[in-house]
């Protein structure tokens, strides 16, 4: 055999597998990394102790309490869905539903157009942006808090600042805090007020949209509200959406308002008696832990409910650049 036969020739016996070749030896974490990770785990413990401590634990315990009946004074004893069928009796349940349900179709619209429409007139180039949108954040801030609340009865009160202004002018004001046709009212325009959060959302989303767009609207003769419509709230429909789902969680958890402005009685004639409200009120003012338990959880199904119709609907209104 020649020598560049041998030199060709095949090897003997079976190839080596490939597979085992290519196969990466199993090593064990080097001791640092187990140490790190142990670390770890021992910063997070609080978050994690916290987790079980104070959110699921109340939930879960409230979720048992909803089945029974609960006067924080005796041990709870069991009702099964007894508290659920209660509600359907309940007509000052359905009177906070009714008025729950009006803040919140009501006041949320009109917040999230008052936020887009200063967020659209901020966008057009204000000196001095920075202060002003400072400025018009603050109502978020503060509008939740008890002193606004207590400042709010007082602007609207039979001789508050509404009144004087009224009265400047020859024109008789009234209580307006006081009366079961206005009291809902003075409450809704303290949530539109508190525009701040989502105005800002929605500036931040306006600097995005690409002035490329406009500039070939403008080539085709497009006007300004052709312009907004066809370009600007298309493209802005996730932060609306997103500003949306929000803002009606929100509103569905308002206490603090309605409990300030009424005295916590919902007042005058149930007029503000908002659902959380009314759940205090079970819970706390007639020690019902039970009943007030189960409210609680009706009210998580409607936000639940409520959340998900929008997710379903954004399919068809909320474009993404994708």
């Amino acid at each position: 055999m020649s020598d560049v036969q041998q030199r060709i020739r095949p090897p003997s016996g079976p190839p080596p597998s490939s597979a085992a070749a290519d196969k990466p030896r199993r090593r064990g974490r080097s001791p640092l990394a187990k140490r790190e990770g142990r670390v770890a785990y021992l910063f997070l413990a609080p978050w994690f102790i916290g987790m079980v401590v104070i959110t699921i634990g109340p939930i879960l315990a409230s979720l048992y309490l909803s089945f029974t009946e609960y006067s924080l004074l005796q041990p709870p004893e069991w009702l099964g869905l007894e508290n659920y069928r209660r509600m359907l009796d309940d007509e000052r349940l359905h009177t906070a539903l009714r008025v729950t349900f009006t803040y919140v179709f009501v006041s949320v619209p009109m917040q999230l157009a008052l936020a887009l429409a200063l967020a659209f007139f901020l966008d057009r180039g204000v000196r001095g942006l920075a202060i002003y949108r400072s400025i018009y954040y603050l109502p978020s801030l503060l509008g939740g808090s008890v002193a606004i609340a207590i400042l709010w009865r007082q602007i609207f009160g039979t001789e508050g600042l509404i009144n004087q202004l009224l009265g400047a002018v020859g024109i008789e004001g009234e209580g307006w805090v006081s009366h079961p046709d206005h009291a809902l009212s003075t409450l809704i325009v303290l949530n539109v007020w508190t525009f701040g959060a989502p105005m800002v959302i929605f500036l931040a989303g306006l600097r995005q949209i690409p002035t490329m767009y406009y500039e070939a609207a403008e080539v085709d003769g497009a006007g300004g509200f052709t312009k907004f419509w066809r370009i600007t709230i298309p493209l802005l429909t996730p932060i609306i959406f997103f500003n949306l789902v929000l803002q009606i969680i929100g509103s569905f958890q308002t206490f603090t308002q309605a409990f300030i402005v009424s005295g916590g009685t919902g007042g005058p004639a149930d007029s503000t008696l908002f659902y959380t409200l009314y759940t205090y009120q079970r819970g706390f003012g007639s020690f019902e832990m039970g009943y007030a338990s189960a409210l609680a959880w009706v009210l998580l199904v409607i936000i639940a409910i409520f959340t998900a119709v929008n997710f379903l609907a954004a399919k068809r209104w909320v474009h993404y650049g994708d």
